[in-house]
């Protein structure tokens, strides 16, 4: 048999084409308006709607603009509406530079923390790549995001608004990812001539004092103290003084972030559901709570999100928005695109199958604020809070269908109240540790 693409197999592949006229059909459609256009699906579109049996009322809608923090949004977004539900608020925002700040901070000490715990690593082996690929992307998980709150607290917006760098935080991550990279070097080297633990961790804290300049001056420095002033739905002025991060989240968020835990879905053979999991390398705060998850089925996914929103509060979620997605319209919908008929090809993997071969894994995190049961009670469409601007979908707001959950919804985060007290054992039995490749080790931007 033949291994190369010669003339002849050129041939009889044109032939092949030609033989069909559809194939120019699709060939003109595509070549003119792309194809994701060309195989646009209207059905889905008229078949999706705005309306929810159980639908939660939210401030204005957020924009993360040019910058990977959607998990930091959507954690932000559910804090708020405890904040406008304890002020009698019709709108409030959180600020993200505020917990951008320490994000990044908090990363890269962890990240020159792992390099001085993996300092006998070969540079040119897996871990090293591995960690020297992303010291301090955007990127982050529920659980990195409580870290930073419980030692930091949060801010209202006004007490540390967006600057150019937050908004679009290429070059500032690319500056101190260059620095990063370069500290990472001269501490291994360091270590290859001799330095001590101690005498490499007196050069790191030196590294860390550079890095919170950077961070200032693209940021701001956060403050330490600030004033709430805000009116109220009755038009009520309501004043407090002299406040810190954590007393503000203690006092006007008031969730306990120890009660709530991440579900995650991943039907593969080597992530038995029921068990608890963690990821070796993970995180961002160093002596904060490791990032971890209950591996469930997906309908027990669905089941808490419903009981938790039926309660009245939104559910955080992580997914891969950018699978079968139309961002325009704000369709999420494995109907929404027909590519595979235009072209004349089968996409037969499974969700199992995606996650192992590299097709799909967890990118974005957005909000739950509603969902429609059915009359038996089942769920048919998701009502998805975004954090892109009001410009996509119904005022940024967008609808998922529930085939679209089953094939794409990677993580939820509930609180335990709405879980058997059988999963919460499970949830805190010691933890599986995955390697920091795992697709479950991916982060939400």
């Amino acid at each position: 048999m033949n291994h190369d693409i010669t003339n002849e197999v050129l041939a009889e592949f044109s032939t092949a084409f030609s033989s069909n006229p559809v194939n120019r059909i699709a060939m003109n459609a595509v070549t003119s308006a792309g194809l994701l256009a060309a195989s646009k699906n209207p059905i889905a579109q008229r078949e999706s709607r705005h309306s929810y049996s159980i639908s939660l009322e939210q401030g204005e809608i957020t924009n993360q603009k040019q910058s990977g923090r959607c998990w930091m949004f959507a954690a932000l977004n559910t804090f708020r509406f405890e904040v406008m539900k304890n002020l009698n608020l019709k709108t409030f925002e959180l600020s993200q530079n505020y917990t951008l700040f320490y994000d990044k901070l908090e990363k890269s000490n962890y990240f020159l923390e792992s390099i001085l715990e993996t300092l006998d690593e070969p540079t040119q082996g897996r871990l090293i790549s591995f960690l020297l690929s992303a010291p301090l992307g955007d990127g982050g998980q529920w659980d990195m995001l409580c870290n930073l709150v419980r030692k930091y607290g949060v801010v209202p917006k006004e007490a540390m608004p967006e600057t150019v760098s937050s908004s679009a935080t290429r070059e500032m991550t690319s500056a101190l990812t260059r620095k990063l990279r370069e500290d990472a070097c001269r501490l291994r080297k360091a270590y290859a001539d001799g330095s001590t633990l101690d005498e490499l961790r007196q050069k790191k804290e030196a590294m860390m004092e550079e890095i919170y300049r950077v961070l200032c001056i693209c940021l701001g420095e956060p403050p330490k103290t600030f004033d709430l002033e805000v009116t109220d739905r009755d038009d009520k002025f309501i004043r407090d003084t002299n406040l810190t991060g954590t007393a503000f989240f203690e006092k006007y968020v008031g969730l306990n972030l120890d009660d709530y835990v991440s579900l995650i879905n991943a039907p593969t053979a080597d992530k038995p559901y029921h068990r608890s999991y963690s990821v070796k390398f993970l995180g961002n705060v160093k002596e904060g709570c490791p990032v971890r998850y209950l591996n469930l089925p997906i309908e027990e996914l669905k089941k808490a999100a419903i009981a938790q929103m039926k309660d009245g509060s939104p559910v955080w979620f992580g997914c891969d928005v950018g699978k079968d997605s139309s961002r325009d319209e704000g369709l999420l919908d494995t109907n929404t695109y027909q590519t595979d008929k235009l072209l004349g090809v089968t996409f037969g993997m499974n969700k199992a199958e995606r996650l192992e071969y590299g097709e799909s894994l967890m990118t974005h995190a957005m909000v739950f604020q509603g969902v429609n049961l059915d009359e038996e009670g089942k769920p048919n469409r998701w009502r998805v809070e975004n954090s892109w601007g009001d410009a996509p979908g119904k005022k940024g707001y967008y609808v998922m269908s529930d085939e679209w959950f089953d094939e794409y919804m990677y993580q939820i985060v509930v609180n335990k109240k709405y879980l058997p007290d059988s999963y919460i054992t499970e949830y805190d039995s010691e933890p599986i540790m995955l390697e920091p490749w795992d697709p479950m080790g991916s982060l939400a931007l």
